[in-house]
């Protein structure tokens, strides 16, 4: 907002200016108000250049800062205006090319649990869950989420842990199990003992450690402060030349002003804008244009798993029957009586048939933590867990088991797919440049190798919690940056807000994700990852290329400005005709050179 403030600031007095000197003939007073205006500015943008130097940073605004100091100490007011209203007019349209789309972490914060059933000896008294000690007893009642950490000392229930590990299955829960805040409780009350306080527990943790990310952005050069120190340096030789040589300090003025880096403060940042304008086209949300800076040079992309690489969802993969049964027909009996159940597996199930092709199902029955009986096609069906089906010999994965009228009728095994256009996005992210992918998971070894495997991952870390995830994206050497991290689930955000970049699949996923993101996917497809990536490299070029011609022109009138044959004002607009050029070469990011479909369709190819 402080360069906002600036821009109307030199806008305001220039008007002033104008009306003095053209309204009433005050030329004399309209320059006082320039000089004044000018040399505060100046000040306090000396200033700002200090502490940017002493950050270790190279700032592009000290030649044009010099450029005001010079033009008005040789009385070249006008000039001295010109080269304001560029200066703040860049700085402004670059405060919003970084900013844009930034919010705060809110939704996270709102979600995090703030109740607890603590059960004392008058029965189950409501608390706030910071006022839980560690110790107490509480209840976590059905489909609530468990407040803080702690041990489970009486009941048996299914839990939800996807929002932490992101495993897309619900993990068994019984005494001495260990229940982590911000988990979701299935079917059944759990009694459990707290172990950990609110402020330690498991979601709390999230919470703090996307605070802690976002506190400490990773460090990245922008392109323009890359081409800033040769650039100024070229600029003071000619200009100290040119008035050695001529011996009048004017010509010192002339130089800078057409040394003004108007390529520099305007091509990157407008190229930037409009390469978040072409990805928002392609339902890419990128927040700012550092975030494609760093996307287009990327070397390493890190995703998680489940609602990733995988759909989330878990699909049937095998219907094993036991003989005299089909398969079509043990699917359909178990389909039946699960229909009216709410359980994750019972829904997989149902979705798994057409519904035309489900039976009515009658005396239905939950039994706790085991499974489901019906009546269906004058059959008595069980459908839940290896003991409850009487099956004698369990296999190893998600499974359902099936007993029809009392005998073990087979087994129907789950397991979570991998999305369809995974393989070739990673195919086409290597082609793109990309030196190492890697899977980040909270899943199991063996599952998450075998899913890494059919992707086309290279490398793999599993049954990794939050924290771990982080540690593992911090040990990325340099030499492989910037690494790219990509997530949908709450579990994901201290990654997403940790790495140099992250990107977030919002068709689907946990809003704290997209808030901790630098960019959001907004379709369920991964393939936009290297869509935007494409976006984010095409962008980068067109930038380089509009601060490379305006700086050849710059070059160029600086050398015929050497001879003193372009007065301070007239540089001045002739800087302003640079401006026009580089402005308009740079919102070709907005097109693009590559087209995408084209683009991607050749990278599937190779």
């Amino acid at each position: 907002m402080r360069n906002y403030g600036r821009l109307w600031a030199v806008l305001g007095v220039s008007a002033v200016a104008l009306i003095l000197a053209f309204g009433f003939g005050q030329l004399k007073a309209a320059q006082i108000v320039i000089t004044v205006m000018g040399s505060g500015l100046a000040l306090m943008m000396l200033w700002d250049m200090i502490q940017t130097l002493r950050s270790g940073k190279f700032g592009i605004d000290l030649l044009a800062i010099t450029a005001v100091v010079a033009t008005l100490a040789v009385g070249e007011y006008w000039a001295a205006m010109i080269v304001l209203l560029m200066l703040t007019g860049g700085d402004a349209l670059e405060d919003f090319a970084a900013h844009k789309a930034k919010r705060e972490l809110k939704s996270l914060l709102d979600q995090a649990p703030t109740k607890a059933h603590r059960q004392e000896t008058s029965g189950l008294n409501d608390v706030q869950v910071d006022d839980v000690a560690v110790g107490d007893i509480l209840v976590v009642k059905p489909g609530e989420q468990v407040p803080v950490d702690g041990v489970v000392i009486e009941g048996e229930s299914m839990v939800n842990e996807a929002s932490l590990t992101g495993e897309s299955k619900p993990i068994e829960k019984g005494v001495s199990a260990e229940l982590m805040s911000g988990t979701i409780n299935g079917d059944v009350a759990l009694t459990m003992k707290v172990t950990k306080t609110a402020a330690d527990s498991q979601y709390q943790g999230i919470v703090r450690l996307v605070k802690e990310s976002e506190a400490k952005p990773a460090r990245f050069v922008r392109m323009a402060d890359r081409y800033a120190v040769p650039f100024t340096l070229v600029a003071y030789l000619i200009a100290g030349v040119a008035w050695w040589l001529s011996g009048d300090p004017v010509r010192f003025a002339q130089v800078l002003v057409v040394a003004s880096p108007c390529p520099l403060i305007l091509a990157a940042p407008i190229a930037l804008v409009s390469g978040m304008s072409r990805t928002s086209r392609h339902g890419i949300i990128v927040k700012s244009g550092t975030t494609l800076e760093k996307l287009a040079s990327a070397k390493t992309f890190a995703f998680d798993k489940t609602g990733t690489i995988t759909s989330g969802v878990l699909h049937v993969t095998q219907v094993k029957p036991v003989s005299p049964w089909r398969e079509d027909q043990l699917l359909q009996l178990a389909a039946s009586a699960e229909q009216q159940s709410t359980h994750i597996l019972a829904r997989s199930l149902v979705t798994a048939l057409p519904k035309t092709d489900l039976l009515a199902a009658s005396d239905v029955s939950e039994v706790t933590g085991m499974g489901v009986s019906a009546k269906v096609a004058q059959h008595t069906v069980k459908v839940g867990k290896a003991k409850f089906a009487g099956a004698a010999d369990p296999v190893t994965g998600t499974a359902v088991y099936v007993n029809v009228d009392g005998q073990y009728a087979g087994v129907i095994i789950l397991a979570d797919h991998i999305r369809p256009e995974a393989n070739a996005t990673m195919r086409q992210l290597h082609t793109l440049g990309a030196h190492q992918l890697m899977m980040i998971s909270g899943d199991q070894q063996a599952i998450a190798d075998q899913i890494a495997e059919e992707a086309g991952i290279d490398q793999v870390y599993a049954e990794q919690l939050p924290a771990q995830k982080i540690a593992v994206l911090a040990a990325v050497p340099a030499k492989e940056r910037p690494v790219v991290m990509v997530g949908d689930g709450v579990n994901d955000a201290p990654s997403l807000a940790t790495a140099d970049v992250g990107i977030a699949m919002g068709a689907h996923g946990a809003t704290a994700a997209s808030e901790s993101a630098d960019a959001v996917i907004l379709p369920d497809d991964l393939s936009k990852v290297a869509e935007v990536t494409i976006i984010a490299r095409d962008t980068m070029v067109i930038a380089r290329e509009a601060v490379l011609i305006g700086i050849a022109i710059c070059t160029i009138l600086m050398l015929i400005a050497s001879f003193g044959v372009i007065p301070a004002i007239i540089g001045a607009m002739f800087q302003e005709v640079v401006d026009t050029v580089t402005i308009l070469y740079a919102l070709r990011a907005r097109t693009g050179r590559t087209h995408i479909a084209t683009a991607m369709q050749q990278q599937a190819e190779n």
